[in-house]
């Protein structure tokens, strides 16, 4: 799996789930890596079926492993911003730009929460 997180002005787009189990849970948008697709291909594909969006990928950021009870999953996340600023979303319900202080104020997968953490103290400290 690949996840992006798009910055714009000391900000971060959340956008939350518009299916399966944990529809109306927040994320960082993305999604499965196809055969032979590298990860960053994937990523500039998935955010363009997700939100009609072409972003630019700045570099590389973590790779999160979390166990679900279902499954395993290995996320790499990019930091990323929109090309141009457009998007329109196509698979989720919602999405907002959260600043450091507003990070938790929505219900984050529960593989996303130690890296939400550690962004806000990243945000935290580029404010300053």
């Amino acid at each position: 799996m690949v996840a992006a997180i798009i910055f714009n002005n000391n900000q971060i787009l959340a956008t939350q789930r518009g299916y399966g189990k944990w529809r109306g849970w927040w994320e960082f948008p993305g999604g499965k890596i196809q055969q032979r697709e590298s990860r960053e291909k994937a990523l500039m594909r998935e955010i363009k079926e997700e939100l009609d969006a072409e972003i630019v990928i700045d570099r590389f950021h973590a790779t999160v492993d979390y166990n679900y009870p279902e499954f395993h999953l290995t996320m790499h996340c990019y930091l990323c911003h929109f090309l141009n600023g457009n998007y329109t979303l196509k698979e989720h319900l919602s999405a907002r730009w959260l600043s450091a202080d507003s990070l938790n104020t929505v219900q984050w997968l529960p593989a996303d929460l130690n890296l939400v953490a550690e962004l806000s103290q990243l945000m935290q400290f580029e404010k300053k």
